[in-house]
């Protein structure tokens, strides 16, 4: 089962180091029967993209609670056993839940596929966006057009084999 799980450049640069994702559990997204319901589609491809946004959401609140770090959201995209990630049932389809799953051990950096990062001119609307992300979450529709530009920008793919030139 392939998941995304969100970090930052320095989360990145500490997986890279541990040779892994953790420790657990992990917080993920993945392609779950209520993210199914919820994009309404049967493309795979159009799910996991979809997925892999709401990692990216995830990101950015991790940028917005750590403002130390660089502005640039990050995913891992790794492949774990499909008993190893677990969606909450009792979410349903809360909105703010949608495709979220916890992996209770670390991954280990081996499985991962690919990473998604921030190309550099996106970080000043990144960086906006996390900014107004708490705004945005207590309804302030300026706000939430400014956390809404950071999702104007896809995130890039790199290989794992690249994650030294990402971090360094």
């Amino acid at each position: 089962m392939r998941v995304y799980v969100p970090l930052t450049l320095s989360g990145l640069a500490e997986a890279h180091k541990n040779g892994e994702l953790g420790p657990g559990p992990l917080t993920a997204y993945a392609v779950t029967p209520a993210l199914r319901e919820w994009y309404v589609s049967d493309d795979i491809e159009e799910l996991e993209y979809a997925a892999l946004n709401r990692a990216a959401q995830a990101s950015l609140r991790m940028l917005a609670g750590n403002p130390q770090v660089a502005r640039r959201r990050v995913v891992v995209a790794v492949d774990v056993s499909d008993g190893a990630a677990v969606a909450d049932p009792d979410a349903g389809l809360d909105q703010s839940a949608l495709g979220e799953v916890r992996v209770a051990a670390p991954v280990p950096l081996s499985k991962a596929a690919a990473v998604h990062v921030d190309a550099e001119d996106a970080e000043p609307d990144v960086a906006a966006a996390a900014a107004a992300l708490g705004a945005a979450d207590l309804g302030d529709d300026d706000a939430q057009f400014t956390v809404d530009g950071a999702e104007d920008h896809d995130l890039l793919w790199f290989g794992v084999q690249e994650i030294p030139a990402l971090i360094g």
